[in-house]
């Protein structure tokens, strides 16, 4: 299971993705484009998932 919340990388938003990874990258991936205009790349979510998951 992977989570990753717009506030930990400094947003001002509520949103959050949890699910499975392919499935939490893609939906993070989306929102960000959508609502805040920035297209990360799908290897740049998974650092974001691994980093965390090392904290």
């Amino acid at each position: 299971m992977a989570k990753l919340k717009c506030k930990d990388y400094g947003f001002e938003c509520d949103y959050v993705s949890e699910g499975e990874i392919e499935q939490v990258i893609d939906n993070f991936r989306t929102h960000t484009d959508d609502i805040h205009g920035i297209d990360y790349s799908k290897e740049a979510v998974m650092q974001m998932l691994l980093r965390k998951q090392g904290a």
